[in-house]
């Protein structure tokens, strides 16, 4: 059983692929977590506008505004919320780019549903603990 604070806990999922995106979401409901999704970067700002989240998972690669800049909004507007970055693990210098504007971890596509679990979890006790 999850500490009920879980259920509580608010994740912006921002991915244009479906089939990933589908995959997110159905990894974080799993692990108790209430999901939001955004397929492209200009709907993932208008909802980080509208709500409060614990977490943001996006893809750099995005329609209409990249997930860099959806990052740079972010950092810029809520700095305290962590933001992880999905990529293709070929795309090296974005990878760099992103932690430089302050993405707080990677997860290389495709990626183990497994790793993505441990890796949310670690970030949001590390975020909770410094609240």
């Amino acid at each position: 059983m999850m500490p009920a604070n879980f259920t509580l806990t608010m994740i912006l999922v921002v991915e244009d692929d479906e089939m990933i995106l589908r995959t997110l979401e159905f990894r974080l409901k799993k692990d108790h977590y209430n999901v939001v999704v955004a397929r492209d970067g200009r709907e993932a700002l208008e909802k980080l506008k509208q709500a409060t989240f614990h977490l943001v998972l996006t893809d750099l690669m995005l329609p209409f505004v990249t997930g860099m800049e959806v990052l740079s909004y972010i950092k810029s507007n809520l700095p305290d919320l962590p933001v992880i970055v999905l990529s293709a693990a070929d795309e090296e210098g974005t990878i760099l780019d992103a932690f430089k504007l302050g993405a707080d971890d990677f997860i290389a596509k495709p990626f183990s549903p497994g790793e993505l679990s441990l890796r949310v979890k670690r970030l949001l006790i590390r975020y909770t603990s410094t609240k």
